[in-house]
């Protein structure tokens, strides 16, 4: 089918649908176009406050009609001057222009298009990281509540998703903190090193502001500074090209990119265990699993994130080629792949930490069925006990250890070759041999005795390591958060 002729609604055109069905309205806006050309009309405004402020000869009338117009974007005449000039900055440079015309002779005045360009892409990472910091630590408050409360249960651990050694379910559920919490301490290192490009000029040189100071180099300084500060960064990058180096742009990804990699380890696990069906995510009164089977509780929250943290995790290439291949100075050809993976990046950690949250508040544990998988493997991991409590009754060592030998295989067979439950315990109970031990059998089959110091492994590293970590995000831990698809 081809479009229909004039057809200029939303559903006529392709949306993305990290915007259109996931992401936050916050992380939206921060990467919206009127966000973006917003901020560059700031960065000039920015630009000629510190420059008449350095002595250039720019009125007080001049400044207050740049305030009055910042956010009076004629986006339609925007659009057409960059058909005419196939050149985005001085369409925008023209458009403001225009709505101010006592100020049109010093707009962009000494600047590059990377000014306003590179300036506001490091304003938009910095804002994005300030969202994505708080929704982390969210998460991580969820998963510690979710941890303290089952600190003491008992659960199969798996090692080769084999069984293996017991653990606990707040203990499975610190490892999967723990991974949060390096993320939460790499986003926060990556908005802290984050720089501001500031005022460098063409090539970095700062050479066309040395000349309308007329070589007066503190000047230049000094205007480099203001502007910086205006923008609210405390540092600006010392040396650039016309841009500022892409290295910090792999920075920032690879960051987003470990923080999927986490989300995608802890959704799988949760997808794992809903097969189980020791532990499901959210699942609503009126949610269908499937169109063709109606009894089915698909765990579909945590496969979004899987699938989302997948494309996160990939995005770490385009910078990664991109910086590699910027010639000298600078070339154009990071701009068109930067307008895609910058925006893309954020906007999918924003929707797999807004989807873990959820899941976070709203996950069952099924104690039963745990306690019941715990049964079937429990008997040949206590076998060791047993050997140990014969011998402590007098037996000896070897002969009790051909015992449990015998018997377990009988038990094992009963279980792979008959499909029946594990009988090992019956066994022993019904086996003259160990009756000195029979009283023991229950307390030897405590399950609690089988997870080591789990339940205080959680209370240390809850009390001293992530409850210690959320300390600054604990005015912005919010309300629940509810999905809207």
């Amino acid at each position: 089918m081809g479009t229909p002729a004039g057809a200029e609604d939303a559903l006529s055109r392709y949306r993305s649908p990290l915007v259109s069905r996931y992401a936050g309205a916050e992380m939206a806006f921060i990467f919206s176009e009127r966000n973006k050309f917003g901020t560059w009309r700031r960065l000039w405004l920015f630009l000629a406050q510190a420059e008449k402020s350095l002595g250039l000869p720019i009125t007080d009338e001049q400044i207050k009609e740049m305030e009055a117009n910042l956010d009076n974007i004629d986006f339609k005449m925007a659009a057409e001057e960059e058909k005419r000039l196939r050149h985005d900055v001085m369409a925008h440079v023209h458009t403001f222009a225009h709505c101010c015309p006592k100020a049109a002779a010093i707009i962009h005045l000494g600047a590059t298009s990377c000014y306003v360009g590179d300036n506001t892409d490091l304003i938009v990472l910095r804002d994005g990281l300030n969202l994505l910091l708080p929704q982390l630590a969210r998460v991580i408050s969820r998963l510690a509540d979710f941890a303290e409360k089952y600190a003491d249960l008992p659960t199969l651990g798996f090692t080769h998703y084999q069984p293996a050694q017991l653990t606990t379910v707040g203990k499975r559920c610190c490892l999967w903190i723990q991974d949060l919490c390096m993320d939460l301490q790499n986003l926060e290192r990556a908005r802290d090193n984050l720089r501001f490009r500031g005022v460098k000029g063409t090539t970095g040189t700062q050479a066309s502001f040395l000349q309308l100071f007329e070589g007066d180099h503190s000047k230049v300084e000094e205007l480099d500074r203001l502007v910086t500060e205006k923008a609210g960064f405390k540092r600006s990058y010392m040396v650039t090209g016309q841009t500022y180096s892409r290295k910090v742009d792999i920075d920032i990804l690879s960051v987003l990119a470990s923080l999927g990699a986490s989300v995608h380890k802890i959704c799988t696990d949760i997808r794992l265990l809903a097969n189980l069906k020791e532990i499901e995510e959210p699942f609503e009164k009126d949610q269908i699993g499937s169109s063709a089977m109606p009894y089915k509780r698909n765990p579909m929250r945590s496969e979004r994130c899987c699938s989302l943290a997948r494309h996160l995790m990939t995005l770490i290439m385009d910078p990664l080629q991109t910086a590699s291949v910027q010639w000298f100075e600078r070339t154009l050809d990071d701009s068109a792949n930067r307008r895609v993976c910058l925006a893309e990046a954020f906007l999918t950690a924003d929707i797999i930490l807004s989807t873990l949250q959820n899941i976070s508040e709203g996950l069952v544990v099924y104690p039963k069925v745990i306690d019941r998988r715990i049964r079937q493997e429990l008997p040949f991991m206590a076998t060791e006990n047993i050997i140990m409590a014969m011998v402590k009754a007098g037996g000896n060592r070897q002969d009790c250890h051909e015992k449990i030998r015998v018997l377990s295989q009988q038990a094992a067979a009963v279980v792979k070759q008959e499909g029946g439950d594990n009988d090992f315990i019956a066994r022993v109970r019904a086996d003259p041999y160990f009756s000195p031990i029979h009283k023991q059998l229950d307390s030897l089959l405590d399950p609690s005795s089988f997870t080591g110091r789990a339940p205080q492994q959680v209370a240390k590293f809850l009390k001293e390591e992530v409850r210690p970590a959320l300390i600054p995000y604990k005015s912005k831990m919010g309300g629940k958060i509810e999905l809207t698809l």
